[in-house]
């Protein structure tokens, strides 16, 4: 019992000092772009870093449930084009109201988190497969329902509101991301949904001795995991007027990255939603300063994935130390 008492603070300091240090991690580079670039840190760039951190944030806050339960979800850009190509369908093209077009959205996303679900938990897939073939099914659907062409909002402009409709001097977008992710934080650090995540990552077969359904709870998981990725599509639909469907790929990269740097490890059973949103943040701010500093796109994506390694390679060395 006194080892035990002695761990849990251990764990928790490890959990709160991870989140301190990717929280400095965010404001040094902050800093080295504020001195490089006079362009930086000006108003018209701060909402441009916002609006691009909300779209990577709501993905890497809803894949945050997945990695900690232990599981993975490579197909969370495409599917967050297939939710935002349903918007298009109910809306621009059967002309039916808004709201029933964002709630097909994320029962899109919610279905789709399902099928990963049940695939990993009921037919024994593993998640990196499961969830390569949902994102090539989901690329192939983007495809063929939207015709290969994008679907405008043209015709409703209180659509584009959603996104980009400042509410003092915030726009939407990042608002709904900031409630999404202080949903996501309830849910995880105050709900059985959350305890039975960590109870999974930490230790799947333990969990399923002690009572957990772990089949049902990872399809659960699955499936409001991908009413996040809808909610993402929502507000990237939003924010471009349109549905593109070619768009979608790369972004499962981001937001693991997000959730990787902000300390859920790949392992499962750690992690925490303000550590992902800090990450998420750090994979913007270095995006758009390097963009701004003019680095070419093919050296951005040679940071991004770096530092993807750098913050696994630590998450490793961690664990071993514990």
């Amino acid at each position: 019992m006194a080892e035990t008492k002695t761990l849990k603070p251990n764990l928790k300091n490890s959990k709160t000092m991870q989140t301190i240090l990717a929280f400095a991690s965010l404001v040094l580079l902050i800093i080295i772009f504020t001195i490089a670039s006079p362009n930086f840190l000006t108003g018209n760039n701060v909402v441009t870093i916002l609006l691009m951190t909300a779209v990577n944030g709501i993905l890497a806050v809803g894949i945050t449930f997945i990695i900690v339960t232990g599981g993975i979800d490579l197909s969370i850009g495409t599917v967050m084009t297939f939710a935002s190509i349903m918007a298009g369908v109910f809306i621009s093209k059967l002309r039916l109201p808004i709201p029933l077009g964002i709630l097909a959205a994320i029962l899109a996303g919610m279905l789709c988190g399902f099928v990963n679900g049940f695939s990993i938990a009921k037919l024994g897939l593993p998640p990196f497969i499961a969830t390569l073939g949902m994102m090539n099914i989901t690329k192939g659907l983007n495809l063929i329902i939207s015709g290969a062409k994008p679907l405008y909002f043209t015709d409703f402009p209180t659509f584009g509101n959603i996104a980009t409709k400042p509410i003092f001097g915030i726009p939407m977008g990042v608002l709904v991301f900031f409630a999404a992710a202080l949903i996501a934080a309830f849910i995880l650090s105050k709900t059985i949904i959350g305890r039975y995540c960590f109870a999974i990552g930490s230790n799947e077969e333990a969990a399923r001795l002690s009572g957990i359904n772990t089949s049902s709870w990872k399809i659960g998981i699955y499936s409001m995991s991908g009413a996040f990725f809808g909610i993402a599509g929502v507000v990237m639909a939003s924010r471009l007027y349109s549905a593109q469907p070619a768009l979608g790929p790369g972004y499962e990269m981001d937001a693991i990255a997000a959730a990787v740097i902000g300390g859920a490890s790949l392992s499962g059973g750690e992690g925490s939603i303000l550590g992902t949103v800090i990450g998420a943040f750090i994979i913007t701010v270095l995006t758009n300063g390097l963009r701004i500093l003019s680095v070419p796109q093919e050296w951005q994506m040679v940071v991004t994935g770096l530092i993807v390694i750098g913050a696994v390679y630590l998450d490793i060395a961690r664990r071993k130390i514990k």
